[in-house]
This record gives C-alpha cells, structure tokens and sequence, in this order.
C-alpha cells in the first residue's frame, strides 16, 4: 500500500482542544431546557457537522428538532467566546508527525465538521501554516452533505490529482470519521483514542488500527 494522502480530522485528532466544542454545544442544549450530559454528547454528536449533530441529538433523547436552529446560533456564538479564551495546543507528537509526513512529500488535509472560521481560528492559535504543517483545510462548508459522507475525502483527492482512495489514509476520534473513511475506499481507516470516543465505541467502526495517538502512524507509514 503507497499512501500518498493523508486527510486528517482536528479537534480530538491533531489538535487538544479540550472538547470545548462538546463542552459547549452540551451547554447551548441545557440552556434550551434540556438535560443531557456530555458523554451523551460525545456519543451521538462526535464528528458530525454541528447543526445536524444537535438535530440528531434532540431526535435521540426525543426533543423537539423545531430548536435546532435557536440552539446552533446559541452554540456557535458561545463556542466564538469560550475560542478566544481557550489554550489550543497540538495533541503530542502530532506536530513532528506532520512534518514528517510532508518531508516524505506526501500531501496532509485536514477535514473537520467545523465551520472555516472556527478551523482558521484553531489554525491560528496553533500557528499552523499551509504548506508547512498541512496542504490543505477541507470543512463543512466546502461540502453540502456531511460525514459519514465521503464528499470532504473526495473533494481532497481531487485538489490533489488521487483517483485512486487505496492511496488515502483517514483518521480520525470518531466512528463518523471512520465511516466517512470507508464510505470513501480509503486504503487505510485510523482511530484515535486521543479525542472524542471510547475503544469500545470506535472498535464499533471497524478502523483498520486503534492507536492512542495520531504520532502512532509513523510505525505504520514509515
């Protein structure tokens, strides 16, 4: 197997960002009323784009899908304050890891349920630089429909020129990340115990490997 793409989720993955987005989005749905707990969340929320991810949330625990909306302005505004206050760093030994796959001229994207702003934002507090760390920045809304749906890992094989998805490893904290991984044909499917979701939820996706860390993958690759 020759990977040549690596197409890589942020929050939980590359970045720490201390699941501030799960966090928040837990507290913009209790505000609403509601009482669920952040385990819930990480549960049915992980990896998903955040406006479908709070529609399904209110379906799963029987609330009405009508608040979507409020609740998503809600959480994106909160999630704006808690950024600007927040102390993003890499998860360890992903920064080097990055670095190296680039020097081995391999093409990194990063893919990622969040908005553009939000992943500039992340980007920016890291000081991470297109061409140096990644190739690429690939988020909800480049795409219209969100993961599992391979649409992000096509989009990133076609920046590139890669037909073929043998060529591609996926990785992810999620079992979103890796459904969306395998919905694609992507040659090699990584799960990270460093983010959002259990062992034994993300067993659930069937990865390819189960690694504590993204770091892990130089094993692997090289």
């Amino acid at each position: 197997m020759n990977i040549q793409l690596l197409v890589l989720d942020m929050a939980g993955t590359t970045i720490d960002e201390d699941n501030v987005v799960y966090k928040t989005l837990t507290k913009a749905v209790n505000d609403y009323g509601y009482d669920v707990t952040l385990n819930k969340v990480l549960e049915i929320c992980a990896g998903m784009e955040k406006a479908e991810a709070i529609k399904n949330l209110l379906e799963n625990i029987g609330g009405n899908t009508d608040d979507t909306e409020a609740i998503f302005e809600n959480f994106s505004d909160e999630l704006a304050v808690a950024y600007n206050d927040l102390n993003v760093k890499p998860i360890d030994g992903v920064e080097e890891f990055l670095l190296k796959v680039k020097s081995k001229g391999k093409k990194v994207v990063l893919n990622t349920g969040y908005t553009q702003k939000i992943a500039q934002q992340l980007l920016s507090k890291l000081n991470w630089k297109i061409d140096v760390h990644y190739d690429a920045l690939i988020t909800a809304d480049d795409v219209s429909e969100s993961r599992p749906n391979p649409e992000m890992i096509i989009l990133a094989m076609k920046k590139f020129g890669i037909t073929d998805p043998k060529d591609v490893l996926k990785a992810g904290d999620s079992t979103i990340d890796i459904q969306e991984g395998k919905n694609a044909g992507c040659g090699m499917t990584i799960a990270v115990l460093s983010g959002a979701q259990s062992r034994e939820q993300l067993k659930k996706a069937l990865p390819d490997h189960i690694l504590n860390n993204l770091s892990e993958a130089e094993h692997i690759l090289f």
